[in-house]
């Protein structure tokens, strides 16, 4: 598949209970291309948590391959799979995780600089990043004196700064009311699509319990019993 940037094949993942194992991922098979994005859905518990964590290499899988925009990451030491994570993935959580001690401009110039970049060519990054999401103006501020959908903005430019390949969302807008949401959802999908400036087009998968936004990205695949069913 042409510009493939997430291939998942045959994974599986189980967790060790005291009575038998819990089997929760049994062959997940999926490929995003870069500029679509697809919908991950299914009831709490269905395994959509562990499913992005491995296919963000967070956590591994007990069997099965991973291929992140070209590069075959199973069986790759931690540093191996830390650097892809750095260089290739972006993530975006229900929760920003922004660093409360730390400006909007620090907390996407950091994640450059951790990957060897320049403070300078970093900070350049961070301030063209904030002016992608509309928040030039914020740059200056921490955290605590931004609005929810604001700071859901500077984590979205956080997960841009190292220029990923891969974004991975869990529930980007669940913590935001239904106009914020629908705005930073608007944003997240231009960006996705290569139509923000820059143009470069990303793969995403974003987990959701909201239906509506799921009905307009590219694909919707469904978490039952282990394995991805739809799309």
């Amino acid at each position: 598949m042409a510009d493939t940037v997430l291939r998942l094949t045959g994974i599986h993942r189980s967790f060790t209970q005291v009575e038998s194992p819990l089997h929760v991922l049994r062959g997940v098979d999926a490929a995003i291309r870069a500029g679509e994005m697809v919908a991950l859905v299914g009831p709490s518990g269905a395994g959509k948590s562990t499913l992005l964590h491995i296919a963000g290499l967070l956590e591994p899988a007990d069997k099965g391959g991973i291929e992140i925009a070209g590069v075959k990451a199973d069986g790759l030491s931690d540093k191996e799979r830390t650097a892809i994570r750095r260089d290739k993935i972006g993530f975006v959580y229900q929760f920003h995780h922004l660093l409360p001690e730390f400006t909007a401009e620090e907390n996407i110039t950091i994640p450059q600089m951790l990957a060897g970049v320049p403070r300078a060519k970093a900070r350049d990054r961070a301030r063209e990043l904030l002016g992608l999401v509309g928040l030039s103006a914020r740059a200056g501020h921490r955290p605590a004196k931004l609005s929810g959908g604001e700071q859901q903005r500077v984590a979205i430019a956080r997960a841009l700064a190292n220029r990923p390949r891969l974004l991975i969302a869990d529930e980007p807008t669940g913590n935001l009311d239904m106009h914020t949401a629908e705005n930073v959802f608007a944003l997240f999908a231009d960006l996705v699509r290569g139509q923000g400036p820059g143009g470069a087009k990303l793969g995403a998968l974003v987990a959701t319990h909201n239906l509506d936004l799921a009905r307009r990205m590219d694909r919707i695949v469904e978490m039952r019993d282990g394995v991805l069913v739809g799309g």
